[in-house]
């Protein structure tokens, strides 16, 4: 029986993610449908939780409530929402659900029901089935009558959250945390729910910060995570580029001026520091400051006080740092272009942040969410990746981390769209679309016989998608050729995850 099934859940110690994945699985199993998905409404959005017989990448959508006109029907009422097979309302899940993966749904039955946790409105729980007459009015009533088990496993994760917040933090404010707050950075994976964990302990500490990370890993994002989970979230974030700032200015612009300090002076201006008072400064790229600018940074932190410039008098200043940098600061200090003094006090509590291709399949995830962002900002019905080039996504090394990514999805869907793509239809976009740089790295492993045979001209014509395939295959079985068969030391000779090598490897025919 099914309430027996999710009461064991219920009471049992799982993680929260992993019972609301087995809630929406058993549904599925129960209904003898095609796909559920558990949704949870952030603002004008809803939000996958959980889903089962939708692709992966499908957790990292958000689905504008406006845009869809089933979800706005189920979430108006407080009933069981059901939509015939000859509906003519647009399904959101069109291209997303397995086997009829890029494709529009067949006739099918659809039905929904609102969650309301304590009496407000929290989210959506959508099933759909590919067989017509799969939800009669058995069905209608049955989920009617579970939607309170299910909104008994999301009252139990959100009270587990709150207990833990309260746990970590000695601030009763910590209870006030939105979920849209938690909700910014996308990533289920174990190394960044680990990073968040760590992350929301140090937030509460007041110690200084030094994000570390190669470009586009997203550190303005954690930086702004750390501030919304500390005691000063009431209190402003000032972000601070130190790349951009010219030396003549830096003084100025962190720690302000009076007037007549220096030509063109003509009022009397605060710095970026007493505009933080209260709450965060953000110096991002650190490691570019002048060292000047550095030897009166270092004078705030040990002292709390600033001077501006052309005034005698110091002001004091609360203000929490965290720093940010893709640079090595070791490697800085001991060439003499960053004082040790002030990377000892910046790097308090160093917080490296993992680079995307060792966050293994969030990238799908984050492809979901970019994907529905240019969905939605060019009036397209619907975009999904195919298989393919979901494995083209995992293999690649991403050198420029998610802003990587999310520039090759944006053109991918500007280059499908001027090839003739219709707004109107399920866009699929094809490795060849996507364009990455792992198409012409994969040829240098080809041999001097396989370049010769493919350079005669008299060699029909291949497509790029086939070059890259035998391109992949040779470089793969090279790889584990010099590694002795070793999976994983194949793995890091390509600079891949090794779960998305062994995908790779079964996409391409090798074992």
């Amino acid at each position: 029986m099914l309430e027996e099934t999710v009461l064991a859940d219920l009471t049992a110690e799982l993680p929260s993610a992993v019972r609301l994945q087995r809630l929406v699985k058993t549904l599925r199993e129960y209904f003898r449908c095609g796909a559920v998905g558990l949704l949870r409404l952030d603002s004008e959005a809803l939000c996958p939780v959980a889903v089962e017989g939708l692709t992966r990448e499908v957790l990292g959508r958000r689905f504008i409530v406006a845009q869809h006109p089933r979800l706005t029907a189920i979430l108006a009422q407080r009933e069981t929402v059901a939509f015939p097979p000859d509906s003519t309302l647009p399904d959101p899940y069109d291209g997303l659900v397995d086997n009829h993966i890029g494709a529009p749904l067949p006739v099918h039955d659809c039905m929904g029901i609102s969650l309301y946790v304590e009496g407000n409105l929290w989210g959506a729980l959508t099933l759909d089935a590919l067989t017509p007459g799969t939800f009669d009015e058995r069905a209608h009533s049955d989920l009617q009558r579970f939607t309170l088990l299910v909104e008994a496993a999301v009252r139990l994760t959100r009270l587990e959250q709150d207990v833990r917040r309260l746990r970590l933090s000695r601030s009763d404010a910590a209870k006030d945390i939105s979920e849209r707050q938690e909700g910014e950075i996308i990533g289920q994976g174990p190394t960044i729910r680990q990073l968040l964990d760590e992350l929301e302990v140090v937030a509460d500490s007041e110690l200084p910060v030094l994000l570390t990370g190669e470009t586009g890993v997203g550190k303005e994002l954690f930086s702004r995570y750390l501030h919304q989970h500390s005691r000063r979230r009431q209190r402003p974030l000032i972000q601070v580029n130190c790349a951009a700032l010219p030396e003549s200015l830096a003084e100025s612009e962190l720690f302000g001026h009076v007037k007549g300090a220096f030509s063109g002076a003509g009022s009397a201006r605060a710095g970026r520091f007493e505009a933080a008072d209260g709450g965060t400064l953000l110096l991002d790229e650190v490691g570019e400051l002048p060292l000047a600018i550095q030897a009166k940074l270092l004078r705030t932190l040990q002292n709390g006080e600033i001077q501006r410039l052309g005034e005698d008098e110091p002001r004091h200043v609360d203000v929490r740092v965290i720093a940010a940098t893709n640079r090595n600061l070791h490697d800085s200090v001991r060439a003499g272009h960053f004082r040790a003094d002030l990377y000892h006090r910046l790097s308090v509590y160093p917080v490296p942040i993992p680079p995307l291709r060792e966050r293994g399949n969030d990238v799908l995830i984050l492809a979901g969410h970019f994907l529905e962002l240019n969905r939605a900002r060019l009036g397209v019905h619907s975009l999904r990746l195919s298989p393919d080039a979901e494995d083209a996504l995992c293999g690649y090394d991403w050198p420029g981390n998610v802003r990587e990514l999310e520039h090759v999805i944006s053109r991918a869907v500007i280059k499908a769209l001027s090839q003739g793509a219709r707004r109107e239809d399920i866009v699929t976009l094809e490795p060849e679309l996507l364009d990455l740089p792992l198409a012409v790295s994969t040829f240098s492993t080809m041999t001097a016989s396989e370049a010769a045979v493919t350079s005669r001209r008299d060699t029909p014509a291949e497509s790029l998608y086939d070059s890259v395939t035998r391109s992949q295959r040779h470089a793969i079985r090279h790889a584990l050729e010099r590694t002795g068969g070793n999976w994983s030391a194949a793995a890091r000779l390509l600079k891949v995850d090794a779960s998305n090598l062994h995908k790779l490897a079964r996409r391409l025919g090798i074992k």
